[in-house]
């Protein structure tokens, strides 16, 4: 199906395209639904495993939490904490919509005549999958100036500013999903029929907000990536420095090699679905809005950048489980805690005491 014979819609299908439904062809999806290449036995253990790595990741962070001293350590705790919350939930409601429609199969134009349903769903993949991306470069940034300023005062973030912050993100990503419950785009039934996303289309409100979604989250990997870059060289200057050989910055490594994993999964996983996103809407400009319903291939592509987009919520907390001081020295025996960076220069830990 290609765009020039799209403009031929039925009655019915002109209706819908101003609500939730109609951005695919619904007779060609019922068909794909039966024979989805998706088990709901596979989405449902794929969900359990999901549900579970975070849940095992934050009582791991919990139990840490409580054991530390290190105020850098200690907030850098709590945004990982934040995106695990995060990711946990995210997981929890959109699986708790999408999991039994692969059950049940429920005709969603007639269970959600409203959209209510639709909206709810449709801003929960948006404030879910633009979180991570924010707290991934919010993240970065405080490394980046614990790392090269470890001595300023401004850079020593207590536990509750550091929730402060977290809580920040979730109300800008909040304010973001919701701008097409106000009106700026919509939310519409995506193939195979059993999810909600934002509408790649080539009206006015619908590109606004595509392109904002996705260039906020292309610039938050980006940022990302110039702080974690910037921060590794640091790091590795003042491993290799003289005055620092017996004494290297452990907890420092730790947290970056943390940071930049988590980094690379989100790259790995979200650039494809943003990059596409831009691509998609800026190809339909010049069709001015007479296009009504996606093509076929445009459908299949999304439904698959989503899919690659549901791994980052599970591979987030094994990048903290499993590069985590106390599993390295398991691994490696010769690994031996030394102290952090304020042991680097005592006078300048002296001169910061006594300020």
């Amino acid at each position: 199906m290609g765009w020039g014979n799209m403009g031929a819609l039925n009655g019915s299908m002109a209706r819908q395209s101003h609500t939730c439904f109609g951005v695919f062809n619904t007779s060609d999806g019922h068909n794909n639904v039966q024979n989805s290449i998706t088990s709901p036995w596979f989405s449902t253990a794929f969900g359990l495993i999901g549900l579970c790595s975070n849940l095992f990741a934050l009582c791991v962070l919990l139990s840490s939490s409580r054991k530390l001293s290190s105020r850098a350590r200690s907030s850098f705790l709590v945004f990982l904490c934040g995106l695990v919350v995060t990711d946990f939930m995210g997981l929890l409601v959109t699986a708790s919509v999408i999991i039994p429609y692969h059950f049940i199969k429920f005709p969603w134009a007639k269970v959600d005549t409203g959209c209510h349903l639709c909206n709810f769903l449709g801003f929960s993949m948006v404030f879910f999958g633009q979180c991570p991306l924010l707290l991934g470069a919010t993240m970065a940034g405080e490394r980046f100036f614990g790392i090269n300023h470890p001595f300023s005062r401004s850079t020593n973030i207590s536990k509750r500013r550091a929730w402060s912050i977290v809580g920040l993100v979730w109300g800008f990503s909040c304010l973001l999903g919701l701008l097409p419950v106000l009106g700026l785009g919509r939310y519409t039934l995506q193939y195979p029929g059993s999810w909600c996303f934002l509408t790649l289309l080539p009206d006015t409100g619908n590109v606004i907000f595509c392109l904002l979604f996705a260039l906020l989250g292309i610039f938050s990997v980006l940022l990302s990536f110039i702080f974690n870059t910037v921060s590794v060289v640091t790091l590795c200057r003042v491993y290799h420095d003289r005055e620092s050989v017996q004494r290297r910055r452990d907890s420092e490594v730790e947290m970056m090699v943390q940071l930049v994993g988590i980094m690379v999964i989100a790259t790995i996983c979200w650039m494809p679905l943003l990059i596409f996103i831009v691509q998609t809407v800026l190809q339909q400009l010049p069709a001015s809005g007479q296009l009504q319903m996606l093509p076929t291939k445009t459908q299949k592509m999304l439904l698959i950048y989503i899919r690659m987009v549901t791994w980052n919520q599970i591979l987030d907390p094994w990048v903290y489980i499993l590069f985590r001081r106390a599993v390295l020295q398991r691994l490696y025996p010769s690994l031996r805690p030394r102290p952090s960076i304020l042991s680097l220069n005592p006078s300048l830990h002296r001169k910061l005491t006594a300020d």
